[in-house]
């Protein structure tokens, strides 16, 4: 009798320290990853800084002490919604659109780790310290932000957000720095399929979002590589092209201006509306 009171203390206590997650159906989460065009290179206006709907969250990669933001907390997803110092970006607008069309009890939060200048080389998490290893010193600073290791920051981050809602898809703004690169679909399959193994989701209900660079109607310089950004579905069915075409930039030709990610944030958001089947 002893022994047996004994085996369900400790069957109860078990389950007492057994952690329990509140994971809400109702919010979707959203992996964002690329170079400084998903940082998000425009100086935000006012009208990008009021008025954001509190179902739109962001879950904060790095500590932010000049935003009050701690890293691994939920916050309204005022911009910037990268690093403590970066601009208005294409997250902004996909996840206002988002919220604006989906009804009232679905929530959308998103995690971006983004890093300007930077190749798709340096998502991939068996040979990313080749390339931080030779990486210019004004990246450095950012690299260490992620501690190094972006990849890893975004995979901690995104276990985190799914104790509280539902990884629904991906987007990635990235390619500039590998213009010309005919390889780089398959990278990105490396990375992406890294984060279904590591993150156990199933491709078929993870949609991977890529937005092309700087469109050549704008003079983008990188724009030659938007006929490589192209072939991604044939590499990833479940992958989708987001249209630059018409989208402003700015006068380096190579960043959007904060009307073009606008624009831009809003095409992510439509395609995402139509594979959540919301016309």
């Amino acid at each position: 009798m002893i022994k047996l009171r004994a085996i369900f203390t400790c069957a109860a206590f078990l389950l007492i320290s057994i952690p329990s997650f509140s994971q809400d159906s109702n919010f979707y989460i959203f992996l964002c990853f690329g170079q400084s065009n998903m940082e998000g290179a425009a100086k935000f206006e006012a009208q990008d800084t009021t008025a954001v709907d509190q179902r739109f969250r962001l879950l904060e990669a790095v500590n932010c002490d000049n935003l009050n933001r701690t890293k691994g907390n939920w916050y309204t997803a005022v911009p910037p919604l990268t690093r403590c110092k970066t601009g208005l970006g294409p997250v902004d607008y996909f996840g206002r659109t988002l919220v604006a069309n989906l009804p009232k009890n679905i929530k959308i939060g998103v995690i971006n780790v983004a890093v300007g200048g930077c190749k798709i080389e340096l998502f991939n998490k068996e040979n990313y310290q080749s390339y931080t290893a030779t990486a210019p010193d004004w990246m450095k600073g950012m690299l260490a932000e992620y501690e190094g290791n972006p990849y890893a920051r975004m995979v901690e981050m995104a276990k985190i957000a799914q104790q509280s809602g539902i990884i629904k898809g991906i987007l990635l703004h990235q390619g500039e720095s590998n213009t010309g690169d005919k390889a780089w679909p398959e990278k990105v399959k490396g990375v992406y399929e890294n984060l279904l193994k590591d993150l156990k989701l199933e491709a078929k209900n993870t949609p991977l979002l890529a937005g092309e660079v700087v469109n050549a109607d704008q003079g983008g310089v990188c724009a030659s590589m938007n006929a490589i950004i192209a072939t991604l579905p044939q590499t990833i069915p479940n992958a989708h092209v987001i249209s630059s075409a018409g989208c402003p930039d700015g006068p380096d030709n190579l960043h959007f201006s904060a009307e073009g990610y606008r624009m831009l944030g809003k095409r992510y958001g439509e395609k995402m509306l139509s594979l959540l089947g919301k016309k």
